[in-house]
């Protein structure tokens, strides 16, 4: 046993093939089995399609980096429910592409804080955070309200996620609908859109 032990640790090209079959075979017995239970393939009662707006307000969201600075995970332990809600659930995340769970926390976790204020407390806090939370060193985001959205693409984004993601939208004619009634809104009601509705499937 000895001399095996030393035959892997002075050759390295044996080493580094074993560390990739150790690697493999774990994530074959620790992953693969996800994909088949319903837990983790199955959306939860409730859960709805994000709007064209929603959905613009997520683009904005991952564009202006907020997943930086706050998680959308709330993990199942005690002082994280008590403070966030209802730990997070693999079927509310089954239509996000890409997942925002996210692991750095800035900011507080967002997973639950759908209307959890009003919109015109998301709407003062994002143009100056510190006049709702004093102690707050988030930045400021006043171009979201004078930025306006012109639909060009929300068709094309809401087609990708349904066509290549499953996600249940409707025929080209009632997601046209639901376009237009994007163009001229302002990227700030687009990401408070987004934020009001984060959570609020899981009852």
């Amino acid at each position: 046993m000895k001399l095996n032990h030393e035959l892997v640790e002075k050759n390295v090209g044996l080493m580094a093939i074993l560390m990739v079959f150790a690697i493999s075979l774990g994530g074959l017995v620790e992953i693969v089995p996800l994909f088949f239970q319903r837990e983790t393939t199955e959306p939860v009662k409730g859960l709805k399609p994000y709007t064209a707006l929603q959905m613009e307000g997520r683009d904005i969201y991952i564009r202006e980096g907020c997943s930086g600075c706050h998680s959308q995970m709330i993990r199942p332990f005690r002082a994280e429910t008590e403070r966030y809600g209802h730990y997070s659930v693999a079927g509310e995340s089954v239509w996000e592409h890409p997942f925002l769970w996210g692991s750095k926390r800035t900011g507080p976790d967002l997973a639950r804080v759908g209307g959890r204020y009003s919109d015109e407390w998301h709407r003062r806090h994002l143009l100056n955070p510190r006049d709702v939370v004093p102690e707050s060193n988030m930045p400021g985001y006043p171009w979201l309200d004078k930025n306006t959205l012109d639909g060009e693409l929300t068709l094309k984004k809401l087609q990708v996620f349904r066509d290549s993601f499953g996600v249940p939208y409707g025929s080209d004619d009632e997601l046209k609908a639901d376009v237009a009634t994007v163009i001229g809104k302002t990227e700030m009601e687009a990401l408070i859109a987004y934020l009001q509705v984060l959570g609020t499937a899981l009852k």
